[in-house]
């Protein structure tokens, strides 16, 4: 497959994933007695990674997520060198899709980026008020635990039929967990979109929504290809009979 088209799955699979949960979380989390509240906006996340799966999973691996790419690098299950490539088109798909949320969103009276239009963040921007340790230690370890259940659903022995479902209530799982703490990025892009908008203190507290999953998900690679990874065994050579002769 040509990487101009895996590219292009990426930017469409990361719009749709932005799009969705974001949106959920914007558009229908609060709304009066209706409400789908944090069970939906977690479903809402792990349902467009379900449906991208299938959808482009098969042309680009639906990273849509670039501690995904970083990890699957580190697993020795993707290219080092077409990381950086993936990571644009996974961050400008999520700016898209904060700009047509943002046209939505504010066609509704009294709308302001001042809610945080469903950024990041830690400390006073926390939902829940979580330090900023807190929530460093939070996103790197649902990050390593989402990117070592990708490893394994999609490892060649594993049922290839149920990767998509399994890796998408993981992230379901792993919202359900975080919405409190840090309203849940485990994916840089997801988080820088938003944050483009907002400015000020989002763009200040991004840092730690790219480093906190890079490194989660890095070591998940690393771990899951040194322990469980199945190696080819190197076959011994047999002795030539100038070798044999010499013995």
């Amino acid at each position: 497959m040509p990487l101009s088209k895996k590219l292009i799955a990426e930017f469409l699979g990361t719009f749709w994933l932005v799009f969705g949960g974001c949106g959920a979380a914007l558009v229908s989390a609060a709304y009066p007695q209706l409400g789908i509240g944090f069970l939906g906006v977690a479903f809402a996340f792990g349902l467009t990674v379900v449906t991208m799966a299938y959808a482009v999973g098969h042309i680009s691996g639906c990273h849509l997520n670039p501690a995904i790419s970083i990890g699957l690098a580190c697993g020795k299950r993707f290219p080092f060198g077409q990381v950086i490539p993936y990571i644009f088109a996974q961050v400008l798909g999520g700016l898209l899709a904060s700009s047509v949320l943002y046209l939505i969103a504010s066609g509704k009276d009294g709308f302001s980026l001042a809610g945080g239009f469903a950024s990041n963040g830690y400390g006073g921007h926390s939902p829940g008020g979580y330090s900023l340790l807190a929530c460093f230690v939070c996103e790197a370890v649902l990050t390593f635990v989402f990117v070592f259940v990708i490893h394994g659903a999609t490892d060649k022995r594993a049922p290839a039929a149920l990767a998509g479902l399994a890796i998408g209530l993981t992230l379901t799982l792993i919202h359900l967990i975080s919405i409190p703490v840090t309203n849940t990025s485990v994916n840089p892009a997801r988080s820088t979109a938003p944050a483009m908008f907002v400015g000020g203190w989002a763009i200040q507290q991004l840092w730690l929504f790219w480093v906190a999953p890079i490194i989660g998900g890095a070591i998940a690679g690393f771990l899951y290809n040194a322990v469980f990874e199945e190696h080819a065994a190197i076959a011994p050579q047999k002795a030539t009979p100038q070798q044999a002769m010499a013995d």
